[in-house]
């Protein structure tokens, strides 16, 4: 089974969203990088890009596949995970934690009402199986 934080809001399409102040710290969900097996690489954008809630902001690519990363906020990216690209590894070891990707300056706080719990989002993850 796989880990679901409590303390993160998550989206539908597989990553998980921490809120501190207005900044949202985005990556991907344990369950997303189990789907997608090693990760080899990951493609991110730069700081000061700007995205509107479910845009791809990147991708993963791993030994399966290549999967868009969306962003389940709106904002402005202010910090991009720049060791990801040296150790994309990080994102199948701790995906909560050193496998962030970015962290975004929230343009409308409260789409992350919108998103799953962690309840939610396990229920969701049962559901596609």
């Amino acid at each position: 089974m796989a880990n679901v934080p409590d303390n993160l809001h998550y989206s539908k399409d597989h990553e998980w969203v921490r809120v501190d102040g207005d900044t949202a710290v985005i990556g991907i969900t344990d369950h997303a990088q189990e789907q997608l097996g090693d990760v080899v690489y990951v493609e991110l954008p730069k700081a000061g890009d700007e995205f509107a809630a479910n845009d791809s902001f990147g991708s993963v690519e791993s030994v399966k596949a290549v999967s868009e990363i969306f962003t389940p906020v709106s904002g402005k990216v202010a910090e991009v995970n720049q060791s990801l690209s040296d150790e994309p590894e990080k994102v199948n070891k701790d995906p909560y934690g050193e496998g962030w990707m970015i962290k975004t300056k929230m343009s409308k706080p409260g789409e992350v009402d919108s998103l799953l719990t962690a309840a939610e989002y396990e229920d969701f993850t049962k559901a596609e199986e």
